[in-house]
């Protein structure tokens, strides 16, 4: 009888732990989806070939907490000092050094700051994208702002990537408080449902803002890389789209790269309920090769190129409690381990991307590609230095003619 009894505690306890996931991390809406890609997860296997493309999308925001002037300002001098010290040596499978986006919020635009990180973009260390808090906007208001700060980015301080063809700028893109095509159930911190249309026709190349649990504005759309486009009059509209490289984009649909979300029954709370992985990178949650091994089984891919690996990670990166594992021993241990495996697993090689060259080599591999990883980097979009190079080594060229 005791015997039944602790077994009838045990069943009951992990119904409730169940029951505090379902409703912690909005488990409805995506567990369905996740059962449903169970055949698709998996490991690489012993031999396959892996080329892991690995992006860290940061939410970079040097007034979080709305601090004085000087927290601000020491934050980012904090990111100029440490980040070429710490990082400048480790090189990917491509010879390149650790690469960081930051997705800056346009609401709180300081020159000195975007001048700063174009600095360090300068020095190859990452590339500067689009972040916005907003609520109770307007379809015009949105248009305008994001119009503003894309060409601030471009003509003012030199960012953005650029349409190898048209020579537009063209823009990556995080929505604050997780709230993309005005997702969130209470209605705040977006206000517009056609938000995808205005992304696309002002000049954005894909959004990066998802996984977002334990937000309920995660969708049901998990671990793919995918087109979707507004639906008149609905919010959401990015619940569900078109994979990547399945069929042809529409010409009003916009790019989506989603991190990986996976249970994590390796680690659980309570020693019952499976924690979440949810690509994020902050203080308590270090990048690790365990965490790795998660990350590709999720299999973020193109089916094109079964031998890419997307992994797009998030993270705020000013915020004072995560410094200590981006700027800091956690990081540096990990890029140790990925170098090691490389040499250790002639199979396994690691590049080092920005959101721009993981859009870049999205597209290539829709396109069939079949050269490197390297070779894909600048598919469509140039980045504005590089470009400026190419257009200065052109004008070369044409006077020594």
């Amino acid at each position: 009888m005791m015997e039944f009894l602790g077994v009838g505690a045990g069943v009951g306890a992990a119904l409730g732990g169940m029951l505090w996931l379902t409703r912690r991390h909005h488990l409805c809406r995506w567990l369905i989806p996740y059962l449903m890609q169970s055949r698709k997860r998996r490991r690489p296997s012993p031999g396959e070939e892996v080329h892991l493309l690995l992006c860290i999308a940061d939410h970079y925001e040097p007034k979080l907490g709305k601090v004085p002037p000087e927290m601000a300002n020491r934050r980012v001098e904090r990111w100029l000092r440490d980040y070429p010290r710490l990082f400048g040596e480790f090189r990917d499978s491509d010879g390149r050094p650790p690469r960081h986006s930051f997705f800056f919020p346009l609401e709180e635009y300081e020159a000195e700051h975007l001048d700063a990180l174009a600095e360090l973009c300068r020095q190859g260390f990452g590339e500067v994208e689009v972040h916005l808090h907003h609520d109770s906007d307007t379809e015009e208001g949105l248009r305008r702002k994001l119009l503003w700060f894309k060409n601030t980015l471009a003509e003012r301080h030199g960012l953005l990537g650029r349409d190898r063809k048209t020579n537009e700028p063209a823009y990556g893109f995080i929505h604050g408080n997780w709230a993309l095509c005005n997702s969130r159930p209470d209605g705040r911190w977006c206000g517009v449902n056609n938000e995808l249309e205005i992304l696309r026709e002002t000049g954005c190349y894909a959004d990066f803002t998802l996984p977002s649990v334990p937000s309920p504005t995660q969708t049901r759309k998990i671990n793919s890389i995918y087109y979707a486009q507004d639906i008149p009059g609905r919010p959401r509209s990015h619940d569900a789209g078109i994979d990547v490289g399945i069929a042809p984009a529409s010409s009003r649909s916009l790019m989506l790269i989603q991190g990986p979300l996976l249970l994590n029954w390796g680690s659980r709370k309570w020693g019952v309920v499976p924690r979440i992985e949810n690509s994020c990178i902050q203080g308590n949650q270090a990048p690790s090769m365990k965490r790795l091994k998660m990350w590709l089984k999720a299999r973020v891919q193109v089916p094109n190129r079964p031998d890419w690996y997307f992994v797009k990670l998030h993270t705020h990166g000013a915020n004072d409690a995560n410094m200590p594992v981006l700027l800091g021993e956690p990081m540096v241990r990990f890029h140790e381990s990925l170098a090691r495996l490389a040499e250790e697993d002639p199979n396994f090689h690691f590049h080092y991307v920005t959101a721009r060259e993981m859009y870049n080599l999205a597209l290539a591999a829709e396109a069939d590609w079949e050269g490197s990883v390297e070779a894909a980097r600048d598919f469509r979009l140039i980045w504005d230095g590089v470009l400026q190079k190419a257009q200065q080594t052109s004008a070369v060229q044409v006077v020594g003619a």
